[in-house]
């Protein structure tokens, strides 16, 4: 049997908790709504869970209008409309600079700065182009899209278990939620992700780029938002390495004609092959 798609996930603001959906439409920059705000710091850099892992109790969904609606257990829900294009400011991601629509509502800052202690800036990406990147992408890291297989997550817990049984009775398996990917797949064979260069979707043409690397996120609790520790991070940079770095999941371009996908989608291997490694 073909592997499917089991989970399709956006994140609406990079670093909130994900939002599971059953079907979305794929532009050349992700899936619509992913990652399209962001916070900054007062000098534009993100913040993301690797600086404050608080910000995965934060929910968020954008409405027909393209207002974003964020809701936090310790608030009121707060709505945000998007912000005119106009309005730029500097920001950068992980030192990339680029200019994005600013919040300037000084009440949207307030209510983040009580929940997170410190002082920050709700941006918007209007237009993925602001970035310049080798591959257009919203407010990714990297690349468009992350596929995770749930073969690679079982062979991943089961080396966290040989290498660290203590840990691993104690805080149970890790979960897929840890990696943050967009389209997870049942493909039965554990890391044959590494292997495939060019996928189909349903309808949709995806280019494998690269196999992605794994930072201190992989160990933050999604749901408490809080470290737990040193896995699953740890076993990665032991068992599964890309160049220097922990591995897991692959990064996804889409190919026009773009499409849609949804949950139950199969998966075609159209080309396969060694992925490339770093430099």
């Amino acid at each position: 049997m073909a592997p499917r798609l089991v989970s399709l996930r956006i994140h609406p603001v990079k670093s909130f908790h994900a939002q599971a959906v059953e079907s979305g439409t794929v532009e050349p920059w992700g899936l619509a709504g992913d990652r399209r705000w962001m916070l900054v710091q007062p000098d534009g850099e993100v913040l993301t869970q690797r600086e404050d892992p608080r910000l995965a109790r934060f929910q968020a969904a954008v409405e027909e209008d393209g207002a974003l609606v964020v809701s936090h257990p310790d608030a009121a829900p707060l709505r945000v409309p998007a912000p005119p294009a106009g309005a730029l400011v500097p920001v950068s991601i992980f030192r990339d600079p680029f200019s994005a629509p600013a919040v300037e509502d000084p009440a949207v800052g307030a209510w983040f700065g009580k929940l997170l202690d410190q002082d920050v800036r709700l941006v918007h990406l209007d237009d993925p182009h602001r970035r310049p990147r080798p591959a257009t992408t919203s407010f990714a890291d990297q690349y468009p899209f992350l596929l995770t297989t749930t073969a690679s997550l079982d062979a991943l817990n089961v080396l966290v278990a040989q290498d660290h049984p203590d840990v691993a009775a104690a805080q149970g398996p890790v979960p897929m939620e840890r990696f943050r990917p967009n389209l997870v797949v049942d493909e039965p064979t554990a890391w044959a992700e590494t292997g495939w260069r060019r996928i189909r979707i349903g309808e949709v043409e995806f280019e494998v780029v690269q196999q992605c690397g794994r930072c201190v996120m992989t160990t933050v609790d999604q749901e408490s938002g809080v470290f737990t520790g040193q896995q699953p991070l740890r076993t990665l940079r032991k068992r599964r390495r890309f160049g220097k770095e922990a591995a897991f999941g692959v990064h996804l371009v889409p190919l026009a004609p773009y499409g849609t996908v949804r949950v139950g989608d199969e998966l075609t291997v159209l080309e396969a092959g060694p992925l490339p490694q770093p430099d």
